[in-house]
């Protein structure tokens, strides 16, 4: 008797120690706390889209805001001064798990704390950027999934030459003070006379120094535009798509919303995928396992989207077999 009651109590305790977070997490007070910095703007359908999934992810997965987990958000926008700001006021809420978005986001937390257990998404080169240790093994408090390779630097110049062979020469908007941006940006300069053009780096930091880096370029003829991945691109990506049309400069960017904006063409990674499957390693983390065991993930879909009604505007035709590898086309 006293055995099978010792090997009930051996059960239970088992059971207990395995008892998901997200049950216990339902008891007063217990409710789990998630602090999510984030760029873009709240009212930005983009970012409202990725948080969608990201919920989605989470609510497959037993989470569901406001039942048994509570998650804090902070939008930083392109202005990088406010993500410091919103990182001290998240960090000073003393949540379980912090949630980073972009470099700047990532910086700006680890600038005030290196303790809370962190995933981040769309973070270039974290190794090179000195966040993690190695992509296998991130040690620290941080993993998460990241952003592009750097030889996507050379596909936007080839991506660029295609659908513009007229052009010979591109700026290349970046962030200089972004490692991530600045091996992009050896990429692209490695590549261009491979494709007959001419690579320039183009530092931009906020709007005014956008439109002035932009005007000086097209004073010259055969120009094109790469916008390299980065909250101050992304933030004024219709400033970007405005002046190209305006300055007839055929343009390039990361991601769909640039197309979409009035670029010309982007090509780059599917991010509202990163983000539901962000929710998995917030889940695995908040379950109890550690960011330091958990590898970096690299992105798995990518997309090609080309504006055509932009096209049109710089009197450009588009190569069919550029549409038919086309994710999207804007008409």
């Amino acid at each position: 008797m006293f055995d099978m009651r010792r090997r009930e109590f051996i059960t239970l305790l088992g059971a207990a120690a395995a008892w998901p977070l997200a049950a216990r997490a339902q008891q007063p007070g217990k409710m789990p706390r998630v602090g999510m910095l984030l760029a873009f703007a709240e009212s930005d359908p983009t970012m409202q889209a990725r948080l969608a999934a990201f919920r989605q992810g989470l609510a497959e997965l037993g989470w569901n805001e406001g039942r048994n987990v509570r998650i804090d958000y902070r939008f930083a926008g392109s202005d990088i001064e406010r993500f410091r700001v919103h990182a001290a006021e998240l960090i000073a809420l003393a949540p379980d798990i912090m949630f980073a978005h972009s470099n700047p986001g990532l910086a700006a937390l680890r600038q005030e704390n290196r303790t809370i257990p962190t995933v981040f998404v769309q973070v270039a080169d974290p190794v090179g950027s000195g966040f993690i240790d190695s992509l296998a093994r991130p040690g620290g408090n941080a993993t998460g999934f990241t952003n592009f390779e750097p030889a996507t630097g050379g596909k936007w110049v080839e991506i660029l030459k295609e659908i513009a062979p007229g052009v010979s020469r591109t700026a290349v908007l970046m962030h200089p003070e972004t490692a991530a941006n600045v091996a992009l940006f050896r990429a692209a300069e490695a590549a261009g006379p491979l494709l007959g053009v001419t690579v320039a780096a183009v530092g931009v930091r906020e709007a005014a120094g956008i439109e002035q880096a932009i005007t000086s370029f097209a004073r010259e003829p055969n120009g094109g535009l790469i916008a390299l991945p980065h909250v101050v691109t992304a933030g004024h990506r219709e400033l970007i798509a405005r002046l190209a049309i305006e300055h007839r400069l055929p343009a390039v960017g990361a991601f769909g919303f640039m197309a979409t904006s009035g670029g010309l063409i982007s090509y780059g990674i599917d991010v509202i995928d990163l983000f539901r499957r962000s929710a998995a390693y917030v889940d695995r983390i908040l379950r109890g396992e550690k960011p330091a065991n958990l590898p970096v993930q690299a992105p798995v879909k990518f997309e090609l989207v080309i504006n055509l009604k932009t096209a049109k505007a710089l009197g450009l035709t588009v190569p069919a077999t550029l549409l038919a590898r086309a994710d999207e086309v804007i008409e």
